[in-house]
Order: structure tokens, then sequence, then C-alpha cells
């Protein structure tokens, strides 16, 4: 737990300026993505996450985590998703659509990056050990976030890698103590359902096995699974509070 706390300070120290200018760029893209989605936007936003995996398999996982075990396995894991957004830059997979479906629970997974040092802080932690805005989790939530509110047409693989992820975020709350990741990771349960939804229901007019609405039943009793795991989770860490 040492060596990952301290791994996590040497990044903020070494970077913090690198996050602020990331951060703004991500807001000054989101605003105009959802305001004025133009062709030059849609290409610059996914431009701007294929960089944004890329430092966190870099710089984040290669470089500043190099300290902890793994830490290749998990620049490779961001490296594929790097790779899906080269690969949709050219194929346009993901056009970004926007649904107005989902808008406000979109725009709240888009903001908990920025929130998420500010839990941080009310734990009692102090800069440059904390939590901040460019990490794996809140880059994972953002950008689930992200397609939430364009789900007309998404890659659905990288939406099981971004889940993933965010769901691996669970685990540190028990091995590293970090509660600021429940939060993300539990954000991410009805975003998983409502993705899926949204698959399942631009099927039912396919021949698939199970049934499409059988599939719908079995996505909610999953979800439904998860997400009283981590209400049982945070009981428990909220009594030892």
């Amino acid at each position: 737990m040492e060596i990952f706390w301290n791994t996590i300070a040497q990044y903020n120290a070494g970077t913090w300026v690198y996050q602020i200018l990331i951060s703004i760029i991500a807001i000054a893209l989101t605003i105009s993505l959802f305001r004025r989605p133009t062709k030059v936007v849609k290409y610059a936003m996914k431009i701007f996450l294929a960089f944004l995996n890329a430092w966190i398999a870099i710089v984040y996982y290669y470089i500043y985590c190099e300290p902890r075990n793994f830490n290749n396995i998990f620049a490779v894991f961001w490296g594929i998703m790097v790779l899906f957004w080269l690969y949709d830059l050219f194929i346009g997979h993901t056009p970004f659509e926007r649904t107005y479906k989902y808008d406000k629970l979109s725009i709240l997974l888009c903001l908990l990056p920025l929130i998420y040092p500010l839990f941080s802080l009310t734990r009692g932690l102090h800069f440059p050990m904390m939590t901040s805005p460019v990490m794996p989790c809140s880059v994972a939530v953002f950008t689930i976030g992200l397609l939430l509110s364009f789900s007309n047409k998404v890659n659905i693989f990288l939406v099981l890698f971004l889940t993933h992820w965010a769901l691996i975020g669970f685990t540190k709350v028990y091995f590293f103590k970090i509660p600021e990741d429940f939060l993300l990771a539990s954000s991410s349960v009805p975003a998983l359902y409502l993705f899926f939804k949204e698959y399942i229901n631009s099927n039912l007019h396919k021949s698939t096995k199970p049934k499409a609405r059988i599939l719908n039943l079995l996505l909610i009793t999953l979800c439904c699974i998860i997400g009283m795991i981590f209400t049982i989770t945070m009981i428990s860490e909220l009594s030892k509070a």
C-alpha cells in the first residue's frame, strides 16, 4: 500500500501542471461536443481520448508506476484503448451522435473526475499524496459518461473495457484504502445497464439466443447483484468510520 500511494504522490508532484492543462482541454472539448458537435470537434475529441489513454499507459503506468507489480500489464491494457480510439478515428464507428436520453447521468459522470480530488481532501489527504483528475479510474468514468450521452452508436467492446476497469477500481477500496474509487466504480453500474439496454433494444428485431428480452432481464439481475455488493461494501465501510 505504501508503494501505491508513493507512486501517486510522485505522479502528482511531477505532472500537476500537465494535469491542469489536460483537464482544461477536456472541459473545452466536452462543452464544444455538447453544444456544437461539428465534424472537427468530433475528430478532436477522438484524438484527445487517444492521447489521454496513451498518457495513462505511458506516463502514469509505465513511468511513474514502475515500482508497482504488473505495471506493464496495466500499461498494455490502456494501450489497447488507445488503439480502439485510433481505429475509431478512421472507421467512425462512434459518430458521437447525441441521444439526450441520459444527459443528467452522463453529465454527472463527466464531472466526477473534477470532483475526485475533493473526496481525498475531505478524508484529510494532502497534495501530492491524493487522487487527481487524470488518473485511470477518473479517465474511465469520464469516457463512460461521454459515451453515454452519445450512446446512439458506440463501440461495445470499448464500453466493456472501460466498465471492466471501473469495476477493478472497486478492489482498491480494500487493498489500498482508496474509497474515492468506490464512488467511481459504483457510478458505472447504471451506465453499464443503460449501454447494454440500448444495445439489446437495437437488436430486438434479430433472432438471438437467449431472446433479447431475456437478455434484458439477465442484465437487470446482474446490475442488481453488482449494486447490492456495492451497497453492502459501502455500509461496511461507513460502519468502520
